[in-house]
């Protein structure tokens, strides 16, 4: 398995919350490469197992999660002369994408279009165009120029509700020296180190203790109501988040490859026992984790836990620059949280 290569496939593939179906389909075909079974649940999420060499209770399970949505918009309104109001979908803002192609993906066809704030050569008078002016744009300001007439729109099945993604136009990963830059790193890069962990697991199955679920979810970004439909339904009492994780000075974290372990966020903390797990975990895979208390931040991991759905809750990041944006990682930063999380799950934490 070429981790960059499938890196690629994972960024050009779209998937708005609630509509994953071209990430969740390259998920299921990797998945099914290392795991002893893998389903689609009803919530949408890719499930797959790789069962323990030795016998132990199926609550000493442990669920690694990732999540298949990306932040995108979402249409409001269609107005009669064929342009979308649109609002955020997960946490996007304006400046997430600036003005740029994008899909429409109607319920009949996926149509093309361009998102704009109107011009900068506007003289102010306008609400929306002081806000242009003044670099302060929001999502009321935003519209999607599609050239079709409303009716022509309604017969493409583009409604309220029709999801918005950047187009496949603007999605190839660019190489800046020692690191991918593109958007939608989040979270198509941990889902990229977690197959890959599930292939080192494949090939070393009789170091696992334990039953580890891979859980690949739907609708992270907007409620975490995958994750939270996952671990209600399946064995153990443990789930780890795998993220990017925020460089930046305030919480101490660098763009490096060494993965971040996030100490807790807006949800809560997360175990101190999964905590130092993961931080000697990373450094018996040879790297130094950069433990990091994100306030600004949340994952699957601990909305589970702050839900009381599991008993112990941890998150391992990629660091990542420019999150939610045009984001950056380093080359081998998929690989550090690969093998850091292997050697997690192979009891490397209890020694």
């Amino acid at each position: 398995m070429k981790t960059e290569a499938l890196l690629t496939e994972l960024l050009n593939a779209r998937g708005p919350g609630g509509q994953e179906d071209e990430v969740r389909a390259i998920c299921l075909r990797e998945l099914r490469l290392f795991c002893d079974d893998t389903h689609i649940d009803p919530a949408g999420n890719v499930v797959g197992v790789i069962r323990g060499g030795r016998t132990g209770s199926p609550e000493a399970a442990i669920r690694v999660m990732a999540h298949l949505d990306e932040i995108a918009m979402i249409v409001k309104n269609v107005l009669e002369n064929g342009t979308l109001e649109v609002f955020a979908l997960g946490g996007s803002q304006p400046i997430s994408f600036g003005v740029c192609p994008v899909d429409i993906l109607g319920d009949e066809h996926i149509l093309p279009g361009v998102l704009s704030y109107g011009s900068m050569h506007n003289s102010g008078r306008t609400s929306n165009g002081r806000d242009v002016l003044a670099g302060n744009v929001q999502w009321k300001d935003v519209y999607i120029v599609t050239r079709k007439s409303k009716s022509e729109l309604q017969e493409l099945g583009v409604r309220p509700g029709t999801r918005v993604v950047l187009s496949q136009h603007w999605r190839k990963p660019f190489k800046v020296h020692d690191c991918i830059a593109a958007h939608f790193l989040d979270d198509r890069a941990p889902l990229s180190a977690v197959i890959l962990c599930a292939k080192l697991l494949s090939e070393r199955r009789e170091r696992l203790k334990q039953d580890v679920w891979f859980v690949l979810t739907t609708l992270e970004e907007e409620s975490n109501a995958g994750a939270m439909y996952a671990a209600s339904r399946l064995p153990g009492d443990t789930a780890i988040a795998v993220e990017v994780g925020p460089v930046l000075e305030e919480y101490g974290t660098e763009l490096s490859v060494n993965p971040i372990i996030n100490t807790g966020d807006q949800k809560g903390y997360y175990s101190r026992t999964v905590v130092q797990g993961l931080i000697a975990a990373g450094r018996k895979a040879g790297y130094e984790p950069q433990a990091a208390l994100l306030v600004d931040f949340a994952s699957d991991a601990s909305a589970v836990l702050s839900a009381g759905i599991d008993a112990r809750a941890g998150c391992i990041a990629i660091p990542t620059e420019n999150t939610h944006g045009f984001e950056m990682v380093h080359v081998e930063g998929i690989t550090a949280c690969a093998e850091t999380l292997f050697e997690f799950l192979t009891g490397s934490q209890d020694k």
